[in-house]
């Protein structure tokens, strides 16, 4: 839950100026091989190569939210300075869209963002995933215009994590601790003197957590492993007698789910089921939108399929689910972009999932039969993204602007999109 606002500067609804800016939107962002894919029951086959796309992709309600509002900020106040706090979504072509516009972009420097070069006169956006207590009230101190892009699904989660501290339950969180969402979100247990929050990467980490509620790990060693996702004073003896699960939106649906059943189960195996009752909490805090694209990929992993690429920023965290999820049935690309896939040499540079870097691969796509090839992308990746990557899938195989101009879209569209006007 934000602060109390102060009218005048405050601003969570928008500008008005949603019919002003939607031309630049389109411009920028949409793409008309994603267009053709829908019309065609999101099916494409040109040559030996047929792509299937995902039918839930790409841009949310938040994200489209999110850059909407930036762009009516700029347009709203075009005699001001307009600062960004962090990336808006982790998207390197939409935050530098922003740039382009004129938006300021504050980097943070060890998690924390220096506010001394905010004056009054400016405005300042807050990113689509939030910002923590502090920052908020630093804002209204200097009285700067603040355009509020918070996803409601994020607010959804603060309010169960304020709800846990009110009621003296300790929030786990099922996310990363350094990602901007799991910060604000951890920050929401400050609200009330003495609460506690401790963070988990994944089950692995959560069961670490279950063995100290079992009594099988004693708390130094449990704070080793764990404590850089702990709030400070955070002492396991007495911050996990009671607990309240909650999750960072973008995270794999089904392994906050399960993570919340193993931590359940572990207090009922210590405590009973009266103890359970008790001393545990969890609600379904599960994003709408990260939950449906997560489904939409595991129907199209039914289908048969050669490869699957997924498309989005590196540092996305609902990008990496996705492509950790297609890389448990299936050869997985995870590009950031259509530039990754070089149609001429037959390569992708894409980032395996688990893998800090890059690497470069040759001959991704079967050449000795025809091939099936699955796309999706992360919700912070535009159309016209998607869109490029597939023109670039399809020049892969030699499918040329000529042949694409038969799927009855413009022929410099797609040479646009595949990347050789």
């Amino acid at each position: 839950m934000t602060p109390s606002p102060i009218e005048s500067t405050y601003f969570r609804k928008g500008f008005g100026l949603k019919t002003e800016v939607q031309g630049t939107l389109n411009a920028d962002y949409s793409g008309h091989l994603v267009d053709l894919l829908r019309e065609r029951d999101y099916v494409l086959t040109a040559g030996d190569v047929t792509v299937r796309l995902a039918r839930e992709f790409g841009f949310c309600y938040g994200v489209e939210r999110a850059v909407e509002y930036a762009y009516q900020a700029r347009s709203k106040f075009p005699d001001r300075r307009i600062v960004l706090v962090g990336e808006i979504i982790h998207n390197p072509h939409i935050n530098t869209k922003l740039r382009a516009l004129g938006v300021n972009i504050l980097e943070p420097t060890n998690g924390s963002f220096d506010y001394s070069v905010v004056t009054p006169e400016d405005v300042v956006i807050i990113p689509a995933f939030g910002v923590a207590i502090r920052d908020f009230q630093i804002l209204r101190e200097i009285g700067c215009v603040v355009v509020d892009t918070t996803c409601g699904s994020v607010l959804n989660v603060w309010k169960r994590v304020e709800s846990y501290a009110r009621e003296g339950y300790t929030a786990l969180i099922h996310g990363k601790y350094y990602h901007e969402e799991t910060r604000a979100t951890a920050s929401q247990v400050h609200r009330y003197p003495d609460r506690h929050y401790l963070v988990v990467r994944d089950m692995a980490e959560a069961r670490l957590v279950c063995d100290y509620i079992e009594g099988k790990l004693d708390s130094v060693m449990l704070m080793e492993r764990l404590g850089r996702g702990a709030s400070p004073g955070f002492d396991p003896s007495t911050h996990l007698r009671r607990i309240g699960v909650a999750n960072q939106t973008t995270m794999l649906a089904s392994e906050s789910l399960s993570i919340a059943a193993e931590v359940g189960n572990a207090i009922e195996r210590a405590s009973g089921l009266e103890g359970r009752a008790s001393n545990f909490r969890s609600f379904d805090t599960i994003c709408s939108a990260t939950q449906e694209r997560q489904d939409a990929v595991q129907a199209l992993l039914a289908e048969p399929l050669d490869v699957m690429v997924v498309v989005g920023g590196y540092n996305s965290s609902n990008t990496l689910s996705l492509a950790a999820m297609c890389s448990e049935r299936v050869a997985t690309y995870h590009v950031e972009d259509a530039t990754c896939i070089d149609a001429e040499r037959g390569t992708i540079r894409h980032k395996p999932t688990g893998q800090a870097a890059e690497i470069e691969e040759s001959d991704w796509l079967p050449e000795d039969r025809p091939i099936i090839v699955g796309i999706t992308a992360g919700a912070s990746t535009p159309n016209n993204k998607i869109g490029e990557s597939v023109a670039r899938i399809f020049a892969t195989r030699g499918v040329t602007v000529g042949e694409a101009a038969a799927w009855e879209v413009p022929v410099q569209e797609i040479s646009r999109e595949a990347g050789v006007e």
